[in-house]
């Protein structure tokens, strides 16, 4: 990790325009919106006899083919593209885009869904704390009150009572946790030099190329029989939710995200992707008739007060030359460069 300049901290710590994080903040609920539909839609066709392997080379793949011509476009226009940004481009694939949904799963194997769920969005968390102790710099109240209501918030949307503890499976959910959080650390270096479609089209395309290596292999299960499955009491063929998962829920939802936390800083964007969690509740309502209990939505309006505690924080106006005492308080937090 390299630690961040006196100008690229000043330039983090500063505030944002009005209008990029209005835009932002679209932005992030669209892909938080878009990566929701995805489970939905996967849930039935691994029921049927689809593994996972076969349907994240699917997904991955077709994603990064669709967004394939932004990755061309920024090579022809720049001069060398792949030799400056090649290993961020790599990590992104490795550790978002592939290492996120491996270590998810891995671990949801080992404890119920939720449990998994709830230890892998406990990424703001971990990034308020990372940018605690590597700033040696207070988060506002605001923070500290906004994570802990999307915290509870969190845990009455995933309803974990009577699960039990598994030590590796926690391990496996925290790396997801970790994944995360590098997700969106890579994303906050967004710009013109490395544009967020042709990131995202180079992660993909790493991942799916691993993916295919490790089901090559055999390390990974491959099956991806000719099946239906019903959504929304319609049947329908394999292909219907693949190419919506693909086309929509991958290249979608990683499409705007990275997009989304430039406009609005890595922390913000960090909470605001909690919302993923309510819309795969309405998701599976509508398409599963999965009905949410009571207390569910108590745990969305709970997350939703959290988002808006951290989305005030973010819109107060930064001091001009903060302080840079081991307790001064930070308003925005300075992404460390991976």
């Amino acid at each position: 990790m390299v630690a961040p300049s006196a100008a690229s901290t000043a330039l983090t710590l500063s505030p944002r325009p009005l209008g990029g994080q209005r835009s932002g903040l679209v932005l992030a609920l669209a892909s938080a919106l878009a990566f929701a539909s995805s489970g939905p839609f996967v849930k039935p066709l691994l029921e049927e006899g689809w593994t996972l392997g076969a349907a994240l080379l699917v997904r991955m793949g077709i994603a990064g083919l669709i967004l394939s011509p932004a990755l061309v476009r920024a090579m022809r226009a720049q001069r060398g593209f792949l030799r400056r940004h090649w290993r961020i481009i790599v990590l992104f694939g490795l550790m978002p885009v592939l290492g996120t949904q491996i270590f998810f799963f891995s671990a949801m194997q080992r404890m119920p869904v939720a449990v998994a769920l709830l230890i892998e969005y406990l990424a703001p968390v971990l990034l308020v704390a990372w940018v605690w102790l590597r700033t040696r710099r207070r988060p506002s109240r605001l923070v500290l009150w906004g994570t802990a209501v999307a915290v509870v918030g969190l845990v009455l949307v995933v309803d974990v009572s009577g699960s039990s503890f598994d030590l590796f499976g926690t391990v496996l959910a925290l790396c997801a946790a970790v994944c995360v959080c590098v997700y969106f650390v890579i994303s906050e270096r967004v710009d013109d030099d490395l544009p967020a479609l042709a990131l995202s089209a180079g992660g993909l395309l790493v991942g799916a190329l691993v993916m295919a290596v490790l089901c090559a292999s055999g390390l990974m299960p491959f099956a991806a029989p000719d099946v239906s499955i019903v959504l929304a009491g319609m049947e329908v063929a394999w292909y219907v939710p693949m190419l919506w998962v693909a086309a929509v829920g991958t290249t979608v939802g990683y499409a705007l995200g990275v997009m989304a936390v430039p406009r609005i800083g890595s922390r913000l964007a960090s909470f605001v992707v909690l919302s993923e969690v309510l819309f795969a509740l309405g998701f599976a309502w509508l398409f599963l008739s999965e009905v949410p209990a009571p207390i569910q939505f108590a745990g969305g309006a709970l997350i939703l007060v959290g988002v808006v505690l951290v989305r005030l924080d973010a819109g107060a106006p930064a001091a001009e030359a903060p302080s840079t005492g081991a307790g001064a308080a930070v308003t925005s937090p300075v992404a460390p460069a991976p």
